[in-house]
This record gives C-alpha cells, sequence and structure tokens, in this order.
C-alpha cells in the first residue's frame, strides 16, 4: 500500500468522485438512491503527517490501518531500541519493538481517531505481550516525531486510562526506527492466511456501533419546521446568516436533526465568514457520504449524513491550511447542537473525548 508513492502532489487539492454514473444534479436526484460515495484526493503533501504504533505483530497491526480511510502510507518496522541498527532476528537483544510507521491525511482523518483505532485492537494491559505472542518485542507503544502531537496523544491515554485503569502501552518519543525486511511488508496482503491476532475485517466497522431510525418522510413533514425539512429532504440552501448555530462555539457535537446520528466536532468548528457553520472534517471518517454536485450550473460536491441520507452542505477546499484546507459549509437547519455537559445524559458518551481541549 504505497498510494503516495509516483504520485506527482498539486499544489491544490482537487476532488475526484469514482463510480457515480450518470452525475445527477441536486435537483432531479432520487434522494433513496444508493450511490458510490467513494471519495478519493490528490492531496497537498503538507498534510501528511506520521505516527509510530506498536501494537504487538507489526502485520496484523499494518493491514488493520491499511484498510482505514485517511491513511496513506504504512511501513513495518523496529522502534525505541537499544541501538541504530538491528533485524527480525536480533530484535530480542536490541530490544525494539515491532512497530508501523503510519502516515496518514489530516484533511480526513485526525490523529485522535488514529489512536481510537489503535487501542480498539491492542490490549492496553498487557505487558509485553499481545494475543499469543509474548516479549518485549511485542509491547505496545505510541511514539511520535512532532512534539505538537503530545498534547492529542495525553489527552487519548488519559480517556484510556478512565476506560482500563493503568495501562501498559508506552507513550514516547521516536528514538530509532529501523524499516523491516521486505517480506514483513505488506505481509497480510501477500499472504492472507498469515497468523494475526488482530480481526481486520474490524476496520470496516464503525468505532462507535449504533443504529440510527430513519422516520417516514410523513412523520418528518409534522416534526421539522419548513426550512429544515427543505434543507434535509430536498437540497435546499438555508439563506447566509439565517441558522443561530452559525455563531455557536460551545463544546459539544452537532448531530443529524433527523437521526442523532454525530457527524461534526466542535473541536472543527470555525468562522469562515460564510454565513454557515463551517467545520475542518467530520467528527469520524465515516459519517459523511459525498455525491458529485453539478446543478445550478456549479461543480461541487455535496455532503449527506451516512445513516439518514441527508443533505447537509457542500465540502470546499479553502478552509484551514493548518487542519488540511477543507471547509464543510454545512446547513445550520441540518443539525442539532449538543453541548458537553448534555452529552453523556443524551447518549454520546463516547464521543466526548473528541470534543476535549487538549492544549
Amino acid at each position: 500500500m504505497k498510494m503516495y508513492k509516483n504520485i506527482t502532489m498539486k499544489k491544490h487539492i482537487i476532488f475526484i468522485l469514482l463510480g457515480i454514473m450518470p452525475f445527477f444534479g441536486c435537483d432531479h436526484r432520487d434522494i433513496g438512491k444508493k450511490e458510490d460515495t467513494s471519495l478519493t484526493l490528490h492531496k497537498n503533501i503538507q498534510n501528511i503527517r506520521t505516527i509510530y504504533l506498536a501494537g504487538g505483530c507489526f502485520w496484523g497491526v499494518e493491514g488493520y490501518f491499511q484498510r482505514i480511510k485517511g491513511v496513506v502510507d504504512t511501513d513495518t518496522g523496529y522502534a525505541n531500541g537499544k541501538t541504530q541498527n538491528t533485524s527480525y532476528e536480533q530484535i530480542g537483544t536490541t530490544d525494539h519493538a515491532e512497530t508501523v510507521k503510519i502516515d496518514y491525511d489530516i484533511s480526513l482523518i485526525s490523529l485522535e481517531e488514529i489512536l481510537l483505532h489503535y487501542f480498539r485492537i491492542i490490549d492496553p494491559v498487557a505487558f509485553n505481550k499481545q494475543g499469543n505472542d509474548v516479549g518485549r518485542q511485542y509491547r505496545t507503544g505510541v511514539y511520535y516525531t512532532n512534539s505538537q502531537d503530545l498534547p492529542v496523544i495525553e489527552k487519548i491515554f488519559a480517556w484510556e486510562k478512565d476506560r482500563y485503569g493503568q495501562i501498559a502501552v508506552e507513550k514516547m518519543e521516536l528514538t530509532n526506527f529501523i524499516k523491516a525486511e521486505e517480506y514483513h511488508q505488506d505481509y497480510l496482503e501477500k499472504n492472507p492466511g498469515g497468523y494475526c491476532h488482530i480481526n481486520l475485517y474490524q476496520a470496516e466497522e464503525p468505532l462507535f456501533e449504533r443504529t440510527y431510525k430513519k422516520p417516514e418522510d410523513h412523520e418528518l413533514k409534522e416534526k421539522l419546521d419548513k426550512m429544515s425539512y427543505s434543507v434535509l429532504r430536498e437540497n435546499a440552501t438555508e439563506p447566509p446568516g439565517s441558522s443561530k448555530l452559525n455563531t455557536e462555539y460551545r463544546k459539544g457535537i452537532y448531530v443529524d436533526k433527523i437521526t442523532g446520528e454525530p457527524l461534526f466536532a466542535s473541536s472543527e468548528k470555525f468562522d469562515a465568514g460564510c454565513g454557515w457553520p463551517s467545520f475542518s472534517r467530520p467528527i469520524l471518517t465515516g459519517r459523511i457520504n459525498y455525491v458529485k454536485d453539478q446543478s445550478h450550473g456549479m461543480d461541487r460536491v455535496e455532503v449527506r449524513s451516512r445513516a439518514g441520507d441527508n443533505h447537509l452542505g457542500h465540502v470546499f477546499t479553502d478552509g484551514l491550511k493548518e487542519k488540511g484546507g477543507l471547509r464543510y459549509c454545512i446547513n445550520g437547519a441540518s443539525l442539532t447542537f449538543i453541548p458537553y455537559d448534555k452529552m453523556e445524559e443524551k447518549g454520546y458518551k463516547e464521543y466526548m473525548v473528541l470534543c476535549q481541549d487538549f492544549h
């Protein structure tokens, strides 16, 4: 999985939607129609960040993260040992940990989400052991190269400690990383029957499981105000500046007004000066569908909620550069805001970590 190698990086992000045949404008689309929502990008290399994760046998860790949207490259190797060189046969004496180098695109996935996936696939309380593999080389650890990542890492560690108590996962700056032998790279892709203590198919499942009810259309007309119904079900656009959520900056989450599915976190909201609530990315990578929109004489990318298939707004490439450059321009009429102090009461406790400040 070397997606970025031999690809020319362009100065601007260009959206390419695959598999939508033919292209339908908003006014003619069958709202219930299932469309291929694959979204790929020619990305700005400045959006790429790297984290090193030790989670036991590196075959499974790499195989899992290769399936996560937003991860653009992976390498297996040996990290934070006593020497600057080692090999698979020597790591028992050089004290290196089997580790996966993960390159990810911050316009598509956050470090918080990467680390939540990581804690999902490891046993964080196991000392020098994962699955059937025992020894120092199978210890768990998060190793960073950018000090700006440390507050995020500490936030996730604190969250996991609240869940598990004392954890055995190392949290350290990367001191060395030696790329593993070629036969270890993409091992489970080349050897599908190879041993792996990690369930790779779990990568296809949402981090937080829940079923979101989609009411019948006649129920919605009674439940929603006219503007919300027009936006969510008829692909309308609210007048700029008309939503109170445009100036809402309290800590919390924004959910689909119909289904309650979490869509955006306050930590990703910013003032774009456009008159509509704007976000740098969704709360989790799998919560948004992307649809080619050539209505009204424009070439745009529409965003819809995944569970409810409701119209939310559009995504543009004039967002905050330090956040990846995307701007999700969302109709406030499509959202309900849940303040942070009400999230647990409303059933969104697992999402609270994604809204917490870490400065």
